[in-house]
């Protein structure tokens, strides 16, 4: 594996530890601009990579998380994300493909200020809002209908009786922030770090009263229903949102030409500083909706408007010292202690170094003045070095040749760029490997946090994955610790027996086998159907499937003849934990789904979301995002949207609810 594909699998991890974070925990360690970055990167090196495909990948999805507090609202339609464009190269290339397109260059575009604050759908029937809803996963949101209705400036009624949504930015304006701040510096509570945190933790709060407290506002920024009234730009779009009540961003102005949009961008970026309000860019979209469908649309995105983001700030601060971290792959990561900065909202005391080859591209030492930016990392990334301030005082960076965990030699595999700690019985490999294992994307075991398999390992009542389905004989220790009652030990228990009946996919992505992400799992599982047939199978034979290449087929027949691994399945399969490929896939082999195009959209009520495509997917079927020429059929359920239109008249076959539930009783 090259250091491109290695920093796939970096970037995706990290990519969903900050989706949990920030739609899980409602916290966020970064900025939208950060996280963008890091997903238009691993965007390009998946493009570049195709053989690196993970169907769990961030990429494959819009994005996100849905916590379990709040009813969970399906979207009429999804609520998509933008494109990103980063300098005004990037912004004149999408310029030129609509432009290939369209066969003129004076394409009129609405320029829009980008709120930092949180996606809102609003509904409204009969004249009354109906809920407020989250982007959530983009399909699926949170309903906060208490905290929005005391927003004042939403309208609680409408003149409009008919069924229409409305969307927008919830934010939190800088003053707002400023008083709030200073009542907690008062009563000793942490400060918010930002406008946006601020507004994203104060919309899910359970107590309405908090909400109503904080003084949160919200712009419209998209108006759903332009059919209804006969609606063909976007700026008459908001004008007519604005006409119903709601309040939108007076900043907006249509520009002709992408030289003029341009030149709004240079204007907001010097008064950003001094509107009542954050923003992080400016959204850039064709005015004209006619254009739309003419245009067109990836499977995530519009090809019809971007988002053009401001630069990252970076800040200079001293680098005191560099410390270490283990992975569960043994992999190595140096990382420097900071003295403390304040960037964008957050305060900083660390940032990844990456390897050792980072380091001494850019003459790192202990005691430098170094650029950090929020651009990589939950630990921000140092950009470069000021060696202008360098007093001969700093210390030479040389890399560790021990683990700092266990002790043990490190090693350098595969392409060079990284250290390995080796030893199988390290520690900190041992609990980040059983982390994996027990996580949403893996077993899925509610209740093993982080801390908790981290606790539990150092009290040794877990020392790897398999003592995990014996920690119930722990049960009367665990009583005895703070934080343990019976019912989290019980539910954690159950939760733990629930695992050892998912599909062999799972375990073989939660097993951790090196460069195996959970497509290829479930690529092996589907083939072998067992863990014995996958246990025999040579390396010649993996590497003529396809997905599959030379690096990926040598590290699975290096997992599965270690006698240590095999121990491990041996102890697994003991404890009751299923190593058979379960699916129904074989029963609707003959199906008129197989190898078609499917799409579904409004809400089914037979099926969530997520249930329809996974069953769509056993049934043979390739479930698309957009309606076009190359679909087959549009599952239609209530509030479907202007796909059902737009499928219609292109002859697509269409098959409401009712159909399919007998199709598939057949």
């Amino acid at each position: 594996m090259n250091k491109e594909e290695s920093r796939i699998i970096e970037l995706r991890e990290l990519l969903h530890k900050y989706n949990y974070e920030y739609y899980v925990l409602n916290q966020s360690s970064i900025t939208d601009y950060q996280f963008d970055a890091l997903m238009n990167e691993l965007i390009e090196l998946e493009k570049k990579y195709p053989n690196m495909y993970d169907e769990n990948s961030p990429t494959n999805r819009v994005g996100g998380m849905v916590v379990e507090d709040f009813n969970k609202i399906t979207h009429r339609t999804p609520m998509m994300s933008l494109g990103d464009v980063f300098s005004y190269d990037e912004l004149r290339g999408f310029h030129k493909k609509i432009r290939d397109v369209l066969g003129y260059d004076d394409i009129e575009y609405i320029c829009e200020l980008k709120i930092d604050g949180l996606a809102m759908s609003l509904m409204y029937e009969d004249g009354k809002l109906v809920y407020g809803a989250t982007r959530g996963n983009g399909t699926v949101g949170e309903e906060v209908t208490h905290n929005i209705r005391t927003i004042k400036s939403i309208p609680l009624t409408i003149k409009e009786k008919r069924t229409l949504e409305v969307r927008g930015e919830v934010y939190m304006p800088k003053e707002s922030l400023r008083k709030i701040n200073e009542k907690r510096k008062e009563n000793g509570e942490s400060l918010f770090a930002n406008c946006r945190n601020a507004a994203s933790g104060s919309i899910r709060q359970m107590d309405s009263n908090i909400a109503a407290s904080r003084g949160l506002d919200m712009f419209i920024y998209t108006f759903c229903d332009n059919d209804l009234f006969d609606i063909s730009s976007q700026s008459n779009s908001l004008d007519k949102a604005s006409e119903l009540g709601f309040k939108t961003n007076k900043e907006r102005r249509v520009c002709l030409g992408i030289e003029s949009v341009i030149d709004y961008i240079k204007e907001y970026a010097l008064k950003r500083d001094d509107l009542a309000y954050d923003i992080d860019g400016v959204v850039i979209k064709v005015n004209d909706m006619k254009l739309h469908d003419l245009i067109g649309y990836t499977m995530k995105v519009p090809k019809w408007a971007i988002a053009y983001k401001f630069p990252a700030m970076e800040v200079k601060t001293r680098l005191k010292d560099i410390i270490y971290t283990v992975g569960r792959t043994g992999k190595i990561t140096p990382n420097a202690v900071l003295e403390p900065v304040l960037v964008a909202g957050s305060t900083i005391s660390r940032a990844t170094l990456h390897n050792e080859d980072f380091i001494k591209e850019r003459d790192i030492k202990i005691g430098d003045n170094v650029y950090i930016r929020k651009a990589g990392d939950v630990i921000p990334e140092v950009v470069k070095v000021e060696k202008e301030d360098r007093t001969g005082s700093e210390i030479s960076f040389c890399m560790i040749e021990e683990c700092p965990m266990c002790g043990s030699k490190l090693s350098k595999i595969d392409d060079g760029a990284h250290h390995y700690c080796l030893n199988p019985n390290c520690d900190a490999r041992n609990i980040e490997s059983i982390i994996h294992y027990v996580s949403k994307g893996a077993m899925d075991i509610e209740g093993l946090g982080e801390k908790v398999v981290e606790e539990l390992y150092n009290l040794g009542f877990i020392k790897n994955i398999a003592d995990i389905y014996d920690i119930n004989k722990y049960a009367n220790e665990l009583k005895t610790l703070e934080g343990y009652g019976e019912k989290s030990i019980n539910n954690m228990i159950d939760a733990i027996e629930k695992s050892k009946t998912l599909s062999l996919e799972r375990v073989l992505f939660a097993l951790g086998i090196k460069e195996v992400g959970a497509k290829t799992s479930k690529i092996l599982a589907k083939r072998y159907r067992n863990i014995d047939a996958l246990i025999s199978v040579s390396e010649e034979e993996l590497r003529n499937i396809k997905d599959i290449g030379e690096v990926m087929a040598r590290s699975i027949c290096e997992y599965f003849s270690d006698d240590s691994k095999l121990n491990l399945i041996g102890k697994l399969r003991e404890y009751g934990v299923n190593m058979e490929y379960l699916s129904n896939e074989d029963n609707f082999k003959e199906t008129i789904f197989n190898h078609k195009n499917v799409l579904v959209t409004g809400t089914l009520e037979n099926f969530k979301r997520d249930e329809i495509k996974e069953l769509l997917d056993n049934l043979g079927a390739n479930v698309v995002g957009s309606v076009s020429k190359k679909l087959d059929f549009l599952i239609v359920g209530t509030d479907p949207g202007s796909k059902l239109e737009k499928a219609t008249n292109l002859g697509i076959r269409i098959i409401y609810e009712d159909e399919l539930m007998s199709l598939l009783e057949e």
